[in-house]
């Protein structure tokens, strides 16, 4: 029986063999590798990466999707909303037993693009154990990941991650490559945590940098000034730019002096 795509699970469900080979290919998924992908659909990036792999595990809230997927011999699947999946959990139980020496896990996906910065969001906090990961997103929210500053893309997104990830946009996707196709162009953004972040006190900077973006075409002083007169912050930095005129390195030093 034919799977309708669902509208409350954002569901596209890519159908290109062109771009699927070629994301596979960026993924280069290894023999062995312990990786999650998220969201696995119809398996039209299952079914290529599992060849590779031997074995994936993937997380699916259809529940329709879900009792088709665990037909299949080398999948085990994780049937529930990805919010609430404990990625620390999970890849102690991958990496008990695993005969390959990884440490950490891969994760992979074609995100739903209504909830895909919370998805970033909820991975950032368990970043310690992941090794790498390979999104399919909306092409704009790539655009604002990997931002530089002075552009308009420039976000609170670009910054949140930036001082963790090396980030780089590595494909193309047109809306024709899906079925249903979505209103929007589509990208793959390659996710690499830093091996040496700087040490941050995390919700210090998320809070600091919400402010700074509250109102950015406002200078800072009318903003984030407010908020380190609050904190009773001494120390140095230059309030008279906007919050997109300020360089990933120059927020986490701010937070960390806070």
């Amino acid at each position: 029986m034919k799977h309708i795509a669902r509208k409350r699970f954002g569901q596209h469900f890519l159908t290109d063999g062109g771009i699927i080979d070629a994301i596979v290919d960026a993924i280069n998924p290894e023999a062995g590798q312990p990786m999650v992908e998220i969201g696995p659909g119809l398996a039209a990036l299952t079914q290529p990466l599992v060849e590779r792999l031997g074995h994936l595990t993937v997380i699916e809230l259809d529940r329709d999707l879900a009792v088709r997927l665990r037909e299949h011999p080398h999948l085990s699947v994780v049937e529930s909303d990805v919010l609430k999946v404990d990625f620390r959990a999970l890849a102690t139980q991958m990496l008990t037993g695993s005969t390959t020496g990884a440490s950490k896990i891969r994760v992979v996906g074609n995100l739903p693009y209504n909830i895909s910065t919370p998805i970033l969001f909820h991975l950032l906090a368990q970043v310690d154990v992941i090794e790498d990961q390979h999104f399919m997103l909306q092409k704009e929210v790539i655009d604002r990941m990997v931002a530089k500053p002075a552009t308009s893309d420039y976000s609170r997104l670009s910054v949140m991650l930036q001082w963790r990830y090396d980030m780089a946009n590595v494909l193309f996707v047109p809306p024709e490559s899906f079925d249903p196709p979505p209103r929007v162009d589509s990208a793959v953004v390659r996710m690499v945590p830093l091996a040496q972040p700087p040490e941050v006190n995390v919700k210090t900077l998320e809070t600091l940098v919400q402010v700074a973006f509250s109102q950015r075409r406002k200078i800072l002083r009318n903003t984030l000034g407010k908020w380190l007169e609050e904190k009773g912050f001494a120390g140095n930095f230059d309030l008279q730019r906007r919050a997109e005129e300020v360089p990933v390195a120059e927020f986490v030093a701010l937070a960390q002096a806070v």
